[in-house]
């Protein structure tokens, strides 16, 4: 396969998958309706933990000791911010959520220069500035921040302190193993936290469907999809294109879900995308400039 044709088709694989983590805001919400968060987490966790160290079963064992110890904290990061988003989706519209979520792609550069004490550029603040005007837009109720809106924010920057701990720490050779660390984490932290009241299984077919498809559509194969496409595409270009996740989130809440898109939603939601892309394009380096999700 010639180079052009390998990145058109990794374009096409990247936005394939982009549509799937689009469409698990609308799955997810009308699955935690019917069964409790945690249980819905340990579940998906689980299974998409044990799918991905059954396909390279010497992975966690090839991690140090410290390797696997960084795992575990990033995987609480994780968990954090996947407890966060499923019990925001409990409380506002799939649209809305999407597009909230996606603000880790702000924060992260903010993190940065807290944590590791780095220079936030301009563009990063120009893009804090337009994320904090379309938030309002979207999340403020009169003079009152929604429930779910700012329980979802904290998911937001629960992800952006996880892709500052991996920028950090990971490395190619580790990278797979990690992976599978900090799934399981989540798994474990979701286990017993649900297991005072039920962990009984998915109560019906739509939400085992809605596990699977979270689990080995969004996580495992999105996982595989989106470090083979990164491979082949420069980081502003996969950048760009891993954006279009809360704008799938918007169009599978309108058309499959029962979200409705009035003036303030519309507007909100152009002004997160447009500050994502001003941070994405901004003048960032090396592996900074790509934002590996683990879906």
């Amino acid at each position: 396969m010639s180079e052009r044709r390998t990145e058109v088709v990794a374009l096409g694989a990247l936005v394939l998958v982009c549509a799937i983590w689009g469409s698990t805001f609308v799955v997810v919400k009308d699955a935690v309706e019917r069964m409790p968060v945690m249980d819905f987490l340990a579940w998906r966790f689980a299974i998409a933990a044990l799918v991905m160290a059954a396909l390279r079963p010497r992975a966690v064992a090839a991690l140090s000791p410290v390797a696997r110890r960084r795992g575990v904290l990033l995987g609480l990061a994780l968990a954090a911010g996947y407890v966060a988003q499923t019990f925001g989706l409990e409380r506002t519209p799939a649209t809305v959520s999407g597009f909230i979520t996606g603000l880790f792609v702000v924060f992260t550069p903010l993190c940065s220069g807290l944590l590791l004490r780095q220079r936030v550029d301009a563009a990063s603040w120009a893009g804090v500035g337009l994320a904090t005007a379309g938030l309002a837009l979207l999340s403020l109720h009169g003079l009152s921040v929604g429930t779910g809106e700012a329980i979802t924010l904290l998911c937001a920057i629960a992800f952006a302190l996880h892709i500052v701990g991996l920028g950090q720490w990971s490395t190619p050779q580790d990278a797979y193993g990690l992976a599978v660390v900090q799934l399981a984490t989540v798994a474990v932290v979701s286990i017993p936290a649900a297991a005072p009241e039920s962990l009984a299984p998915p109560p019906d077919a739509g939400v085992w469907g809605a596990i699977l498809l979270t689990a080995l559509a969004a996580t495992a194969f999105g996982f595989f999809v989106q470090t083979w496409a990164q491979a082949h595409l420069a980081p502003a270009r996969a950048a760009v294109v891993m954006t279009m996740e809360p704008v799938f989130a918007g169009i599978f809440g309108v058309t499959v879900g029962t979200d409705r898109l009035g003036p303030r939603t519309i507007v909100g939601s152009l002004l997160v995308l447009v500050a994502m892309l001003l941070v994405e394009l901004g003048p960032r380096h090396g592996r900074d400039a790509t934002l590996e999700r683990l879906e």
